[in-house]
């Protein structure tokens, strides 16, 4: 079984049997909704990639990629050498360097906001970065052809996902919202079996998705 965007919005008619005009115009809500919680709580390694960049002399901040999820490593690179940096709390940052206009090869780095990290010491030079980090997939709701990895991939776990959310939207039986949240984590330790045996691959041989410099 494999969804897409057209059959998973059936479907989700379909168990919550209703296609009333309202709940019909929710749907793409409640499918972005198990989509994010999925990636959030299982971080699959098909959704890593890598991408290159540079730092500015005297900021602080970095911007995140646009799909940027969360952070598996940071690197700087100076006279050819590459360091990695130590993901830290922002308080940790602000007490070991309070006075940002101190510049150095930056040591740290944190998650200043959605959009953004926080470097310490603040970087003296442009020095050029490589962030590996796991991505948000394009939604199966926006898709050219309405089809996704987790729909193909993961489509019990994005059903019961989606139903978890349209069932609290027509604020339907209890009893069935526990069904669905049982079925939903239940197909997500499937999914997280499967990803952490496919992760065991030599990622130095097998390599990783790059796209261009940000």
């Amino acid at each position: 079984m494999a969804w897409t965007y057209t059959t998973l919005t059936q479907a989700i008619k379909d168990y919550a049997n209703t296609s009333e005009t309202t709940f019909s115009n929710n749907i793409s809500n409640f499918i972005e909704s198990a989509e994010d919680r999925i990636l959030r709580t299982c971080q699959l390694p098909v959704f890593r990639r890598n991408v290159e960049g540079s730092m500015s002399a005297g900021t602080q901040y970095l911007t995140t990629p646009t799909d940027f999820l969360a952070p598996f490593s940071l690197s700087v690179t100076s006279n050819n050498k590459q360091s990695f940096l130590l993901l830290k709390e922002v308080a940790f940052l602000r007490e070991a360097y309070p006075d940002a206009s101190t510049q150095d090869e930056p040591k740290y780095y944190a998650l200043f906001d959605n959009d953004t990290f926080m470097l310490a010491p603040t970087p003296t030079n442009g020095y050029t970065t490589e962030l590996h980090y796991f991505y948000r997939p394009t939604s199966i709701t926006d898709t050219a052809d309405g089809k996704s990895w987790l729909g193909t991939n993961a489509p019990e776990c994005l059903l019961y996902g989606s139903m978890v959310q349209a069932n609290l939207f027509i604020k339907g039986e209890a009893e069935m919202q526990q069904l669905y949240e049982g079925q939903y984590q239940e197909a997500l330790t499937r999914l997280r079996n499967e990803s952490a045996g496919k992760s065991m691959q030599d990622s130095y041989r097998y390599g990783q998705p790059r796209q261009e410099a940000i």
